[in-house]
Order: structure tokens, then sequence, then C-alpha cells
């Protein structure tokens, strides 16, 4: 398995990318999805990777950086697009996707990294849990949302 940089409009990322979207709307309703178009995953500032082998893209997950508006001084990370196809789940791609992005974000300098979830995505909330992430409030411009879990990591 290797790491590389996507490009959101390349078309085997476009299929993951509508695969994902299929997914999160198969399970939560519109006004709870959080979905970034791929337009925002091509920002200059974003880091977009995927885990494949020689044939086959894996799994996906971006860094979008981002900054609190109650502490304009306070920039974090939220993690989008983290996900894995089908047949590729209980192997640790997401779990390497995951490493990589946490030590992508250390290494830029962010101290923070923020995620939403939803909560019939229970092996996801436990792949983030074991990482260190813990329950918090909504936060930036998610509201309470009982369909929703937020959570965050304090990077050393």
């Amino acid at each position: 398995m290797e790491i590389i940089n996507l490009d959101p409009h390349h078309p085997e990322v476009s299929q993951l990318l509508r695969d994902i979207d299929e997914l999160m709307n198969t399970l939560y309703p519109p006004s709870s999805n959080q979905l970034i178009p791929a337009d925002e995953l091509a920002a200059s500032d974003v880091y977009f990777v995927g885990a494949r082998t020689e044939s086959v893209l894996m799994g996906c997950g971006a860094l979008v950086p981002k900054t609190d508006e109650a502490d304009s001084l306070t920039p974090y990370a939220e993690l989008k697009r983290v996900y894995v196809q089908p047949p590729y789940r209980g192997l640790g791609v997401s779990r390497h996707i995951m490493q990589t992005l946490i030590d992508h974000a250390s290494q830029v300098g962010f101290s923070v990294l923020r995620l939403e979830t939803g909560i019939r995505q229970t092996e996801a909330i436990g792949l983030y849990t074991s990482l260190g992430f813990v329950q918090r409030e909504a936060f930036g411009n998610y509201e309470p949302d009982p369909l929703s879990v937020y959570m965050e990591l304090a990077l050393s």
C-alpha cells in the first residue's frame, strides 16, 4: 500500500467521491451531510491523499485548514472525506490514511485536528477513539445535530 497525493478531479478520484456521497446520502438526510466538494479539495492549502495498490485506489482522506471563529489565533485542521472502499475495510487502510494525515498536520504546525462524523459510522468512531480523538461540542460552522459526532485530537 502506498499513500499518494490525489487530484480530486481525476476520474478515479471523482468516482470515489461519488461513492462517498452515495453512502452518506443513504445513511443520513441531506441536512446532516457535510460533504466537501471536489473544488474545495483542490484548494492549494488542502492536503488530500489516497491509499492505493498498483491497480486500485482503496481509500482517501483530507486535511482542510480552518480557523476558530472565536479565536482567530488558533488554526486547526479538519479531517474530511476519510473513506475506504468496502473490499478493503478491516485491512488497516483507514488507520494508515489517518496516521498519514495526523503526521502531516503535526509536521506543518497544527496543534488540533477536528472532525465530524455520523452516529451510524461506529467503526470510524472506534478508529478515531483508538487514535486519541475525544468527543467535543459542535465546532466551526457546524450546528449541533443528533446524527453527528464531533471529535478532536490535540497534537503535541
